[in-house]
């Protein structure tokens, strides 16, 4: 479980691609503590640590992983979002994230508002469902508020701290990027339907 609250980027340093699975050994950020085991959110992507020693760790990712989000796109040399899995004493400044990604969306459109940055994300319609207005997304793993949704499009404002401290700040229109829906949302929706 995660915030939604990007810790740092870090370069990912080698991808390793079979036929099963791909391979990524990223920089280790400074001050970091981890071990084999524990999960990280990588571009809001739930990832479990294989390997780590002072410098890199490792991670690998199945087919249904590489089919639902942007990993398949990422090659060497590229900054990730990285956040540490939270624990009972964590700030949660964020919301509850829990690195299953739903979906990938484009980026239709940006411009600006003041000092801040407008998104428009083009996503599948069947999502559509989840989002509200000033309600929760998480876009690559950044915790976000909704500030426009219809069918197949939604609307987020970013500050300049948002853009320059992830990687979002480097995306521009027809990038991709991964998108969590609110948890409580699907909950609500099966609950109802059975």
């Amino acid at each position: 479980m995660f915030s939604g609250i990007v810790e740092t980027t870090s370069p990912i340093l080698k991808i390793e691609d079979s036929k099963d699975q791909r391979k990524f050994l990223v920089r280790k950020p400074h001050g970091w503590k981890l071990k084999a085991g524990e999960s990280v959110s990588i571009e809001g992507v739930c990832s479990t640590v294989q390997k780590v020693n002072r410098e890199t760790f490792e991670v690998i990712y199945m087919p249904e992983t590489l089919r639902r989000t942007t990993l398949e796109d990422f090659r060497s040399g590229e900054k990730v979002n990285l956040e540490r899995s939270l624990t009972l004493q964590s700030l949660i400044g964020g919301h509850l994230v829990q690195g299953h990604v739903d979906t990938t969306a484009r980026i239709r459109k940006i411009h600006g508002d003041g000092s801040a940055r407008i998104f428009e994300f083009q996503l599948p319609t069947r999502f559509s469902r989840y989002l509200v207005e000033k309600g929760s997304v998480a876009v690559d793993g950044v915790s976000l508020t909704v500030m426009s949704a219809r069918p197949g499009r939604f609307q987020v404002s970013l500050l300049e701290y948002t853009l320059g401290h992830t990687t979002l700040g480097r995306k521009g229109p027809g990038g991709r990027v991964n998108v969590e829906l609110d948890i409580l949302a699907k909950y609500v929706e099966n609950l109802l339907t059975r």
